[in-house]
């Protein structure tokens, strides 16, 4: 099979970017990924950072968009997810203490289910990124299904945080089997560097490949043993040890 490509999550490498965006992307270039997920604009507007990622010779795998966002002006979130050339935007977080109950949960989705049909009008495909309390029982279900049902799989994904997913105490290979087709993202994410914490990422790209929908994996850090731009550096290094870059 091909391989599927690798982006980085800019949020990694938050502090550069918000200091010069299009140098940092030209490092994150240099390092050989084979594009970016965004997290907001650094220190450029949307024009400017579209500019510098199609200078450093990069892609845009997706656009993480916050909630308040997407309900203040979602027309447009839409013009600069096409503006990037990215057909994937992102829900990255949700209030933890709003998975109060089934039918708060429930209403989560039908309020991401609403935002993912206008995006999906623009061509575009929406996704909810997990953490670990969205895996936590709720009147008897975890709270991401209660969710989930509440949405139609056509408007609104799974971009599964594999790292999450075990924090919150479900193998990550088997939520992805379970999760199935509806994974066209997937985070890459352990304790700090890839590799070095818990997540059995064997199992997980066993998975995600035999299920055949991921379109990007997307490496995410957020504890560093090293600078983060060495720790990013240091993560795509081991997934070519694994054969995944």
């Amino acid at each position: 099979m091909a391989r599927i490509p690798v982006s980085l999550q800019l949020w990694s490498v938050r502090d550069a970017t918000a200091a010069d965006f299009a140098d940092t992307v030209a490092q994150v270039a240099r390092m050989g990924y084979d594009g970016v997920e965004l997290a907001g604009y650094g220190n450029l507007d949307a024009a400017q950072a579209a500019a510098a990622v199609k200078a450093a010779g990069l892609r845009v795998s997706g656009m993480h968009v916050g909630i308040a966002a997407l309900r203040a002006d979602l027309s447009r979130v839409a013009c600069e997810a096409l503006l990037f050339g990215t057909r994937h935007v992102i829900c990255p977080y949700y209030p933890r203490e709003l998975f109060r109950s089934g039918a708060a949960c429930a209403a989560i989705g039908e309020e991401l289910n609403a935002i993912g049909a206008q995006l999906r009008a623009h061509g575009l495909r929406f996704s909810y990124h997990n953490h670990d309390f969205e895996l936590a029982t709720v009147d008897g279900r975890r709270g991401f299904d209660w969710l989930l049902d509440a949405a139609e799989p056509r408007n609104v994904g799974c971009e599964a945080d594999v790292y999450w997913v075990h924090v919150g105490g479900k193998d990550p290979a088997a939520f992805i089997r379970e999760q199935g087709r509806r994974i066209e993202l997937l985070h890459l994410k352990d304790e700090a560097e890839l590799g070095g914490g818990p997540v059995d990422f064997a199992a997980v790209f066993s998975a995600a490949e035999a299920i055949g929908a991921v379109e990007w994996y997307v490496v995410e850090v957020e504890k560093y043993h090293h600078a983060p731009l060495e720790s990013v550096r240091r993560s795509l290094e081991q997934l070519r040890a694994w054969g995944r870059a």
